[in-house]
């Protein structure tokens, strides 16, 4: 993979933009308005992964023999994405949660 700077912010955004629609979708959810969250966190389910490729990328390349600098940011890269995929698993219970609440 060429420039690993690029890589990494890639990953931070796409993890980022999961993490968003997911917290939107959760909102969502609080109005009563359950296929709009679904559709949300599907979107959500996009961006992680396009994200989690480039993590498997790198992973194999390591495994194939070509390292990669671990820096400050390539570490805060990989916290935001675990983070991201955290949040949209506990989003997704809490929208089945109220749904079960309003009875639906």
């Amino acid at each position: 993979m060429e420039n690993m700077e690029l890589i990494i912010f890639e990953i931070i955004n796409n993890g980022g933009t999961a993490k968003s629609l997911a917290y939107e979708a959760l909102a969502l959810s609080e109005e009563g308005k359950y296929e709009e969250a679904k559709q949300l966190l599907k979107e959500a389910d996009e961006y992680l992964v396009k994200a989690h490729q480039i993590q498997t990328t790198l992973i194999q390349e390591e495994a194939a023999g070509k390292h990669h600098e671990v820096s400050v940011l390539f570490v805060h890269a990989q916290d935001h994405l675990m983070s991201s995929m955290e949040i949209r698993t506990l989003v997704d219970y809490l929208i089945r949660l109220h749904q079960k609440i309003d009875g639906k």
